[in-house]
């Protein structure tokens, strides 16, 4: 007995005084084999101010497949300023109010101030006016123009209306009616 209680005793000093340590060194880390799907939207660069363009792109991204695109718009109220200002500036004066008239905004400005937008074949003044009223002119007004529904609204106005008839309508709705009633 004295035997085992001196051993115990030795294992609990050795124990005691034995600095006992588990080292362990484990390294957690994550390894990827493929980097995540990205769709990167093209830049659109357009330095130059003297052109009428802006850049619009985008892109959708899922797990599997992604979309990217990008497009220019062109302001076509910006291209017929600068047309209508290199044409004056040419000395074309009734060329560069020609273009600007294409706006319905600049065309109905030009009418309501009393000064017609210049008439196919370079005719204006009363000579535009009477082109811009006939049938033919009416036509070419630019669609969006206060001046064109006014036209319109003149001439169905003087348009007779027709007649609808019903006749034949009526008589299918008695046939059918009748028809329900005997059946």
């Amino acid at each position: 007995m004295k035997l085992l209680i001196s051993i115990l005793f030795l294992f609990t000093v050795v124990a005691t005084f034995t600095d006992i340590k588990a080292e362990t060194n484990t390294v957690s880390s994550t390894v990827v084999n493929n980097t995540p799907p990205t769709a990167n939207s093209p830049a659109i660069n357009i330095v130059n101010s003297d052109i009428c363009k802006s850049g619009v792109s985008g892109a959708i991204q899922s797990n599997v497949i992604g979309f990217s695109t990008g497009i220019t718009i062109t302001d076509m109220n910006c291209e017929r300023i600068k047309l209508a200002r290199s044409l004056y500036s040419m000395g074309m004066k009734v060329a560069g109010v020609s273009i600007l008239c294409q706006d319905a905004r600049v065309f109905d400005a030009m009418h309501f101030s009393g000064t017609s937008c210049p008439y196919i074949g370079g005719k204006i003044g009363q000579d535009a006016v009477d082109g811009w009223m006939s049938e033919e002119g009416q036509k070419l007004i630019p669609e969006g123009s206060v001046v064109k529904a006014q036209f319109q609204k003149t001439q169905t106005v003087n348009q007779p209306t027709k007649e609808v008839d019903n006749y034949g309508l009526k008589n299918f709705a008695l046939m059918a009616l009748s028809l329900l009633l005997i059946f």
